[in-house]
């Protein structure tokens, strides 16, 4: 294990970082992309979904990102962590709430992807 002496640790720490940015950024514009497809169904199509599953990956990247740097350096977990988890359970708590939501779906991912979007800021005040 590399450690926090490691070479590869500041390099995953500064990832970390930078993939935070892009996190609520991209979250940020998906929710809002679906947001605006609900109200306009001219604006609805394949594109809204390929952005929600983008701006989804990157939560996912940087959870493991997380999860190796608290492991690297024998971090305790917190409440910055706790908002990680959160956001990353999150998302199979919205993707679950499809069936119910089967004819709003733009609404139930914009407003879920806007709600991880908020837990990202949160974590990010929080680091």
């Amino acid at each position: 294990m590399l450690g926090s002496n490691g070479w590869l640790d500041p390099m995953i720490a500064d990832l970390h970082d930078l993939v935070s940015w892009l996190f609520v950024i991209v979250n940020g514009a998906a929710a809002a992309l679906a947001l605006t497809a609900h109200s306009f169904e001219s604006l609805r199509g394949r594109h809204v979904w390929i952005a929600i599953g983008v701006a989804w990956g990157i939560v996912v990247v940087q959870t493991a990102l997380g999860v190796t740097l608290q492991i690297q350096r024998e971090i305790d977990a917190g409440t910055h962590q706790a908002y990680g988890f959160v956001a990353f359970g999150s998302l199979s708590i919205i993707y679950a709430g499809r069936t119910e939501m089967r004819d709003r779906p733009y609404l139930l991912f914009g407003l879920g992807t806007l709600w991880v979007t908020g837990l990202g800021i949160r974590a990010m005040f929080l680091s």
